[in-house]
């Protein structure tokens, strides 16, 4: 298993999580946990994913949901998990 982090924040609208699923699935990533609240109108999502499965290396599911998320006006964030947990150890 192969873990990344996802996130996504920005101005809530109709369809960010049908847009970031939809990717996930066309580029064959499992998605193992999710959250998402609304707060005051800004949408947050957290998402673990399992990439073991796609032919695509990380740095390219990166670029790819960076761009979508300038398609739908969020920032979308993809990290492996080891380099997230050493980012957020204090």
């Amino acid at each position: 298993m192969k873990k990344c982090i996802i996130t996504v924040v920005g101005k809530d609208k109709v369809g960010i999580i049908a847009r970031v699923c939809t990717y996930l699935a066309e580029a064959n990533i499992n998605i193992l946990d999710i959250s998402q609240t609304i707060v005051d109108g800004y949408f947050n999502m957290m998402a673990i994913v399992d990439t073991a499965e796609t032919t695509k290396d990380i740095a390219a599911v990166a670029k790819e949901l960076d761009g979508l998320g300038k398609d739908i006006g969020v920032n979308i964030q993809c990290q492996r998990e080891e380099i997230f947990e050493k980012m957020h150890r204090l």
